[in-house]
């Protein structure tokens, strides 16, 4: 067995994402021409490289997957509520997470996909956030195809809201003085995820009942 590792997504891994992300072409699609997913691929690793991420457990089952890239890649993006993304970051357009036995999944894809936009000397991250009302279960702020995420979420990381529209926002990490940001939240993400699938604990039944 090997350890849980993150893989690049590209054109040669993708068969192995969750059968909705292979062919899905929402973000690369503007009005009514969907491009091919494969030919996609090869446009964004000749002009970028990697898009995104996987991550698998020490079996090699994947358990979740992230897109990313230079939002000029992704079209759909110009034309949504408190769009559009800046020029100089690099957007998290969507994830997938498999199961809520990982919770720790997709805090391990933004941190991917934190590095993977530095080293490419991009200014920040981005992605498209949503002010979830309270109570609403983890399950339907985490689990599989997300394309906006919990703004809580993305606060506890560093993100701040450029800009929004009703409950969707824009949100944005700089990566300048990023490094302090990064250490001291690590722990808070990890444990505030955690805490949101762990079930609530049993009552005490009262002294004497």
């Amino acid at each position: 067995m090997t350890a849980p590792r993150l893989a690049g997504l590209t054109g040669a891994t993708l068969e192995t994402t969750p059968s909705v992300c292979q062919s899905c072409v929402w973000w690369q699609t503007r009005g009514h021409r969907e491009p091919d997913k494969r030919k996609w691929a090869e446009r964004a690793e000749s002009e970028w490289g990697v898009w995104g991420s996987i991550y698998r457990d020490e079996d090699g089952r994947v358990l979740g997957s992230m897109q990313y890239g230079p939002s000029q890649l992704f079209p759909r993006a110009q034309d949504l509520p408190a769009g559009p993304p800046s020029d100089d970051a690099i957007l998290v357009t969507c994830a997938y997470l498999i199961s809520d036995a990982q919770p720790w999944v997709e805090q391990s894809l933004f941190l991917a996909a934190i590095g993977e936009a530095r080293d490419k000397g991009a200014r920040a991250l981005e992605a498209f956030a949503y002010r979830y009302r309270e109570g609403t279960s983890a399950a339907e702020r985490y689990l599989v195809h997300r394309t906006v995420f919990p703004h809580d979420f993305l606060a506890d990381f560093g993100f701040r809201t450029i800009r929004s529209i009703g409950r969707i926002e824009l949100a944005r990490l700089d990566f300048g003085g990023l490094q302090p940001v990064e250490e001291r939240s690590r722990h808070k993400v990890l444990a505030a995820v955690r805490d949101a699938f762990q079930p609530p604990p049993e009552p005490v039944p009262p002294a004497g009942g």
